[in-house]
C-alpha cells in the first residue's frame, strides 16, 4: 500500500493529524487536504496518481492535419513518389493546410507504424558539398540501367543541371553509345543554352582519356568553348548529384518504364521530366522545384571559343584509320591524314561537304554507293 494510503486512513481513522501525517510521511498538509477531499468523493481508488497531462493542448497538431499526413503518407508511396516529411509538408502546405514541422511530420508517422525508427546516419555537416553558382554553370551526366518486358535491357541517359538540379535531358537507348551522347547534348544545348562545363564519370562515351585518344564528345566540347570535367575513377560521390538522381528516377516512374519496346517507354521518360521539374518539390532546394530555380537566374555561357564552328545541318562522322568514312551506308576517302578525327558532313545539292574541326576545310564529295568514291575537289 502507498505511504498516501496510509496516512490518508490513519487521518481518517483518527489516529494521527494532517500535521502529524504531513511531518511523518514527508507530505505536505495542503497535499494531504486535497487527498482527504479525494477520498470523500471517490474512497480509496480517487487516491491512485492522477494524469498530470493539461486537459487542453492549444499548440497540438490537429486532428485533420494528422489524418492527412497519413493519407499522403499512404498515397505517395502507393504512387511510387518520394514521401518523407518534407514532402508531405509541401503538399499540406498546397492544399492549403497549415504544414507542422518535418520532425513533427516524422513522429506522426511513427506513432502510426508507417516508419520504421533507422539507425543513427552521418550527419550532413560531414560531407564535402558543392553546389555552381548559377544555371548552366555545369551539367551533371550519367546513365542507369533498366528492363523492358521481353527481358531485354535498355540504359536511360540523363542531363542534370548542377546548379538547379534541373532535369534537362531523360532519354532510352539500347544501349548508350558515343555518337548518342552527343546528339542528346547538342538537342539539350539547343533547347537550354550550352553549359559553361560537363562533369560525368569516366565511362567510354563520356572520355577515352584511358585508353588513348578522343572520343567524340571530347572532341565536341573544345569546339564549344565547354570545360570537361570528371571524377575521380571509383568515386561516384564526386556527380553525387546525378548519381542520387537515378534513385529517385527508378522510385518514381514506379515500373512505368516497364514496356515492350523502347518507343514505348520514351512516353514514360517525358512525363517524368515534366513532373520532376515542375511538380514535384525537391529537398535540398528548401521545397522548390528545380524548374523555378532554373529559370530564377540568369543561365551562365560558356567562354566564345574563336575559329572552327559547328555548320548548320552537319552531322557528325568518325573517320577510320585507313582514311574513310561513312554516310547513308556510302562511303568516302578523305585520306590518312585525317585518320581518327571526327568531321561534320552536310548534303548540298551537287554533293557532300566535309567539315574539318581543326581547320574548317569544306571539301566536296560526289554523292554514289560505290566505295571507290573519293575527295574530288577541296574548295
Amino acid at each position: 500500500m502507498s505511504r498516501t494510503r496510509v496516512a490518508v486512513l490513519q487521518i481518517v481513522a483518527k489516529q494521527l493529524t494532517v500535521t502529524d501525517a504531513a511531518a511523518e510521511y514527508g507530505i505536505s498538509r495542503r497535499h494531504l487536504h486535497r487527498l482527504l477531499a479525494r477520498y470523500r468523493e471517490g474512497g480509496l481508488e480517487a487516491l491512485e496518481p492522477r494524469s498530470r497531462r493539461p486537459k487542453t493542448t492549444p499548440i497540438a497538431t490537429p486532428v485533420v492535419v494528422r489524418e492527412r499526413v497519413i493519407e499522403l503518407r499512404s498515397s505517395l508511396t502507393a504512387d511510387g513518389l518520394d514521401a518523407g516529411p518534407v514532402t508531405i509538408g509541401w503538399h499540406l502546405q498546397q492544399e492549403g493546410l497549415k504544414a507542422p514541422a518535418p520532425a513533427t511530420i516524422s513522429r506522426i508517422l511513427t506513432q502510426a507504424g508507417l516508419i520504421c525508427p533507422q539507425p543513427r546516419k552521418r550527419p550532413r555537416s560531414s560531407y564535402t558539398r558543392f553546389e555552381m553558382a548559377q544555371p548552366n554553370e555545369m551539367w551533371q551526366s550519367d546513365f542507369t540501367h533498366s528492363r523492358l518486358l521481353g527481358g531485354s535491357d535498355v540504359e536511360i541517359l540523363n542531363w542534370l543541371d548542377d546548379h538547379s538540379r534541373y532535369l534537362l535531358s531523360c532519354t532510352v537507348h539500347q544501349p548508350v553509345s558515343g555518337d548518342q551522347v552527343v546528339a542528346v547534348f547538342l538537342a539539350a544545348v539547343d533547347q537550354h543554352g550550352p553549359p559553361a562545363s560537363t562533369l560525368t564519370d569516366n565511362g567510354s562515351v563520356y572520355t577515352s582519356r584511358f585508353t588513348g585518344g578522343r572520343n567524340a564528345f571530347e572532341y565536341l566540347l573544345p569546339v564549344l568553348g565547354i570545360r570537361q570535367k570528371n571524377g575521380s575513377p571509383g568515386h561516384p560521390q564526386t556527380q553525387g548529384k546525378v548519381e542520387r538522381f537515378h534513385r529517385t528516377a527508378k522510385t518514381e516512374m514506379h515500373g512505368s518504364l516497364i514496356q515492350s519496346s523502347i518507343e514505348l517507354a520514351k512516353p514514360p521518360c517525358k512525363s517524368f521530366v515534366d513532373r520532376y521539374n515542375w511538380i514535384r518539390p525537391h529537398d535540398s532546394l528548401g521545397g522548390a522545384t528545380p524548374g523555378s530555380r532554373y529559370q530564377k537566374f540568369e543561365r551562365i555561357r560558356p567562354t566564345a571559343v574563336p575559329g572552327y564552328q559547328i555548320p548548320e545541318g552537319a552531322v557528325s562522322r568518325s573517320v577510320d584509320v585507313l582514311g574513310w568514312l561513312s554516310f547513308k551506308s556510302q562511303f568516302y576517302k578523305v585520306g590518312k591524314g585525317l585518320a581518327g578525327e571526327r568531321v561534320e558532313l552536310r548534303e548540298e545539292e551537287f554533293g557532300m561537304r566535309l567539315f574539318f574541326r581543326e581547320f574548317a576545310l569544306p571539301y566536296l564529295f560526289e554523292l554514289g554507293p560505290s566505295i571507290q568514291k573519293e575527295k574530288i575537289e577541296c574548295i
